[in-house]
């Protein structure tokens, strides 16, 4: 099989072409009278069109409306070739109002397709051109900058080196993974505001056997705060897919014993964590976000919203295996079997248990994610009500081994606005406050950090062609990630985006600066910044860093990255789960050239 193709392994939908009379009654009329097909179709060249239309979509018992591209959820896999110049004309014949962003790619900011930042939204019966030079390889994804996103406008993108990379396969698959829900984002929206734990059905009761103590769920209580509330959407109104089709669609990829597969994994949910891994099979990750990296062997990784990751596997020894994208909260997954003869199966795991909350997630500083207790002091016997938490160093705390379960913690001060930097706006839209927030790049993910096997982490990356020219950083900026749950109000520094829209982040033209994300809230935001990579400050060594376009900040702790900002223009910058950023954690980068000398200020 040629590695340049592109295998859906789908059919179309039965009854889809021409037979109207072959399909449901929900799936005419005001969805446009088509379903949508399953996996994407491929576009090459220099030159082409792509037409978002209205349409249903059933997967499972679930049905309901969607918008698709050219016909087909996900949209098409847009293929190119490092060098080449791209034109693109989208149509809208939706009812909605449409863009593409062309994800992770280094396009004129204008290009870049941010409704209200760098064009205008292409409303219905409107055409719109976008027209660069593909400047890199790797695997990307586009998607709409606006709410027909989550309905299905998306797809991947792969470029093929200019030169060969030096990457040896037999057969190569992408695999987009997605959430899809029969609710449409504005119903979704409406309930989250509602209450931000409107689709968690997961919680702690009395009789469950979550590892919680007495004392810590009276805790939880006292903070009005749930440890099961891990993601804002979950299975029980999203379908988990994988190139379109859900778990019950028995999605089949085929292969010879021996083969060596390179694996294009695209994480295009709108809310959606994945803990991916294949049992049985060991995987090599060579690329991140596109960019090469040093290979690592893993059993297992989370890939954070907008993130990609490409993974080679030699599966060998059963006719078939278990490709799993299990939700972060562990409520659904995506599956997909891997098959040496056609109608080989694997066995499907078990969802396994859903994770919870720490100390470590509320910012506690150095505090274990299993058990407790503070060097020098006794934890057992202390009394936290009694405890002025915002005069307690918690930097010289370590919370790894004392037990925990007598311990009053209903007044902790999580609000203790004090530890804030004056660019922080204090008000309704900020209900929690990092205590200790430490780097946890090497923190593999909610759930992920006591298992028996591999799994991978930000800190065992590092660039494969390592750039020893790079400058030091000039300058340090610190951005808060906040937010209210409970009023689903969501932020940088504690502004959301309709307020700050005069006041964007700024950045010189070619400045060097080193950013800290620190995440004021209980959730992982993936963060995504446009028109440029920056460089991970994960340990790795000078020149060494590995370049992403997204990076996920964890529950409670920080994480920083060194930016060149090389791409004068106007850039979002922004949490990549979809209902976080129309709430408001969303923020304009402008960079600007230096003035020159006699140049007016």
């Amino acid at each position: 099989m040629d590695r340049r193709n592109f295998i859906s392994n789908t059919a179309m939908a039965i009854g889809v072409a021409g037979s109207n009379w072959a399909m449901p009654s929900w799936a005419r009329g005001i969805h446009g009278g088509t379903l949508a097909r399953k996996g994407s179709d491929v576009l090459s060249g220099e030159h082409l069109t792509m037409t978002v239309a209205d349409a249903a979509y059933e997967t499972g018992s679930r049905h309901g409306p969607a918008v698709v591209v050219n016909g087909s959820l996900p949209g098409p896999l847009v293929r190119l070739i490092e060098g080449q110049n791209l034109v693109v004309d989208l149509v809208n014949a939706s009812s909605g109002d449409t863009s593409i962003h062309w994800h992770g790619l280094l396009v004129p900011f204008l290009m870049d397709g941010v409704p209200g930042v760098t064009m205008a939204a292409v409303g219905p019966g409107e055409r719109f051109r976008y027209e660069f030079q593909i400047r890199q390889a790797g695997t990307y994804w586009w998607h709409a900058h606006t709410l027909q996103e989550p309905m299905g406008v998306y797809g991947p993108i792969v470029i093929d080196p200019a030169s060969p990379d030096g990457h040896v396969y037999d057969r190569e698959y992408v695999l987009l993974l997605s959430d899809w829900s029969p609710l449409s984002p504005h119903t979704i929206m409406r309930k989250l505001k509602v209450g931000g734990g409107y689709f968690t059905y997961d919680k702690t009761t009395a009789s469950d056997d979550y590892p919680l103590s007495g004392a810590q769920r009276r805790m939880w209580a006292g903070m009005r705060m749930s440890p099961t509330d891990i993601s804002d959407v979950t299975g029980s109104t999203y379908s988990y897919l994988i190139n379109g089709h859900g778990p019950a669609d028995n999605l089949e990829l085929g292969f010879q014993p021996g083969e060596r597969i390179r694996l294009r994994i695209i994480n295009g949910s709108a809310m959606t964590f994945f803990n991916v891994r294949i049992p049985g099979v060991p995987m090599t990750v060579i690329a991140a976000d596109g960019q090469d990296v040093l290979p690592v062997d893993t059993d297992e990784f989370q890939i954070g919203v907008a993130e990609t990751y490409d993974v080679l596997i030699e599966p060998q020894g059963a006719d078939a295996f278990t490709f799993v994208a299990e939700a972060m909260d562990r409520s659904g997954m995506g599956v997909a079997t891997f098959s040496a003869r056609p109608g080989a199966t694997a066995v499907v795991p078990p969802l396994r248990k859903p994770p919870v909350l720490t100390m470590a997630d509320m910012g506690m500083g150095e505090m274990a994610r299993d058990n407790g207790g503070m060097v020098g002091h006794d934890m057992a016997q202390m009394d936290m009500a009694q405890m002025d938490m915002a005069q307690m160093d918690m930097a010289q705390m370590d919370m790894g081994q004392k037990d925990m379960s007598n311990m009053d913690m209903s007044s902790m001060n999580m609000r203790d606005t004090a530890k804030l930097p004056s660019s922080v706006k204090v008000g309704p839209g900020l209900d929690m406050v990092s205590m200790n927030p430490v780097d946890r790049m090497d923190y593999p993910g909610l759930g992920l950090d006591q298992l028996d096997h591999r799994v991978l982490n930000y800190t065992q990356l590092a660039a494969a062609r390592p750039n020893h020219q790079v400058q030091q950083p000039t300058r340090f900026k610190e951005i808060h990630l906040t937010g209210n749950m409970e009023r689903y109000m969501w932020s940088f520094d504690g502004k959301k985006f309709s307020a700050v829209t005069d006041d964007p982040i700024r950045f010189a033209f070619n400045e060097r600066v080193r950013v800290k994300l620190v995440n004021d809230t209980m959730m992982a935001h993936p963060i995504h910044l446009h028109g440029h990579f920056f460089e991970l400050v994960n340990g790795a060594g000078h020149g060494q860093q590995p370049l992403k376009h997204t990076v996920v900040v964890q529950p409670g702790g920080s994480a920083s990255f060194d930016l060149t900002a090389d791409a004068p223009g106007d850039w979002a910058f922004h949490c990549h789960l979809a209902y976080h950023m129309h709430a408001g954690m969303f923020q304009v980068v402008t960079v600007r050239p230096f003035a020159k000398a006699g140049d007016a200020a």
